[in-house]
């Protein structure tokens, strides 16, 4: 970049049409940084011990149906117990085949997640889309 004066004080400056991309460039590589350490912060993973909900019950029907997943493993549709591959037939015996009907799923505290995710995908696999988790009222353990 050169500039060149003249003599005179009428003379107006010669425009210079380079742009300096040196500052954007700074502040790219402040953010790649900024981002490279974020990163992994967001992505800890945290042993969670989940809280009994202090919601407000909801009314339930007449005749709900329960769905739960006892500490052993074993499955109960209301009081009858149930295998794992009977959850379809068991809850459409349990509704009279209505499946807009709402299922009661209720575990106990020491269940796996995975034995609670396998109970709600037999749930939907049998068409049951209408699924309400059950806890514990209050807030008290």
């Amino acid at each position: 970049m050169a500039f060149h004066f003249t003599s005179g004080d009428d003379a107006e400056l010669p425009v210079n049409h380079d742009i300096n991309v040196t500052p954007f460039i700074d502040v790219m590589l402040v953010l790649l940084i900024i981002f490279m350490v974020a990163a992994p912060l967001a992505t800890v993973d945290t042993k969670v011990d989940l809280p009994v909900s202090n919601a407000a019950p909801s009314t339930k029907p007449e005749q709900p149906v329960f769905l739960t997943v006892k500490a052993d493993g074993g499955l109960l549709v209301n009081e009858d117990p149930v295998a794992r591959s009977g959850i379809g037939p068991a809850v459409e015996a349990a509704t009279g085949g209505d499946r807009e009907q709402r299922v009661y799923l209720s575990a106990d505290r020491t269940v796996a997640y995975e034995d609670l995710m396998d109970a709600m995908n037999g749930l939907r696999s049998a068409g049951y889309l209408h699924v309400a988790l059950v806890g514990a009222e209050g807030g008290n353990r």
